[in-house]
């Protein structure tokens, strides 16, 4: 994991960081020009963000098509940023940002969400499981401790889906409901036919076995948490550490935010055997 020390020796400055995103996206300031096609030095502009080509006069702005391309925020705030959220186990709250980066609560919330969007971005929706793999898919349900019925058909939940692969990735999404219509479709578009597909008793999952996978189950219902090989124990771990985080960390997080910081966990799990990648994976997708 990058140290802060070694974060602040490499990026200093706002120079240094648009410096950064030129070799990640152009792989330097000597290239062959986009426009006129001549190979030469692309020069640093004084009043924008971007560079000129030495021959043509064309501009290159590097920080167009990343999260950092409609702000007047200084580029080293935005790397300070997603430098916290790389280092963090639980995520990061926009109050956090406010009072490390000394900026208003709105634009450190602003900020938060963009980099959540830039994480699923670069994380990508890789199809998991494969001919004998074993894939676990489980639902969970997000929201405030409230009186009244408690998991499935709970009010003001919000319902996010998963799939693990053993051993893999995981790839989650809030869903209007666990009815079959909902559920089935996901699996088959994101598991590869032929997988081993773990499920728990929910009426949902039946008939899957005629997609193409074969299906074993557990009896949650009746305690069974583990039968054989079976189980999904995987994905619980998974809602269990997301849910923690939001409780923790975020306090609440709205049904119409959810999405970002569940597509956020899913990146971490990812990159889980090589957490000290994370600032760098990020860098270098820009």
């Amino acid at each position: 994991m990058m140290s802060f020390y070694e974060f602040t020796r490499q990026f200093p400055d706002d120079e240094a960081c648009l410096k950064r995103i030129m070799i990640e996206r152009y792989g330097g300031t000597e290239l062959n020009c986009p426009k006129c096609g001549e190979y030469g030095k692309f020069y640093r502009m004084t009043k924008e963000r971007g560079y000129v080509c030495q021959h043509c006069g064309h501009h290159l702005h590097p920080t167009v098509g990343t999260p950092m391309e409609r702000t007047h925020l200084p580029l080293h705030k935005w790397f300070y940023a997603m430098y916290l959220f790389s280092t963090s186990r639980h995520g990061v709250a926009a109050k956090e940002l406010e009072r490390q980066l000394d900026i208003p609560y709105k634009t450190a919330w602003r900020m938060a969400h963009e980099i959540r969007k830039y994480m699923a971005k670069v994380d990508g929706e890789t199809p998991l499981g494969g001919p004998g793999e074993p894939v676990e898919a489980d639902e969970t349900y997000v929201g405030g401790k409230r009186p009244g019925k408690r998991g499935r058909g709970a009010a003001g939940k919000t319902v996010v889906f998963g799939m693990l692969e053993r051993g893999g990735d995981v790839m989650a999404k809030v869903v209007p409901n666990v009815r079959k219509r909902t559920l089935q479709p996901i699996i088959a578009e994101n598991v590869e036919t032929g997988s081993t597909v773990h499920t728990d008793e929910l009426a949902s999952y039946k008939g899957i076995d005629r997609a193409g996978y074969r299906h074993e189950t557990v009896n949650h219902g009746l305690g069974e948490y583990v039968s054989g090989a079976s189980h999904v124990n995987g994905l619980e771990g998974f809602w269990a550490r997301l849910k923690l985080s939001i409780r923790g960390t975020h306090v609440h997080v709205s049904r119409k935010h959810l999405q970002k910081y569940v597509k956020e966990f899913e990146y971490r799990y990812n990159r889980r055997k090589r957490p000290a990648a994370i600032f760098g994976d990020l860098v270098a997708s820009l």
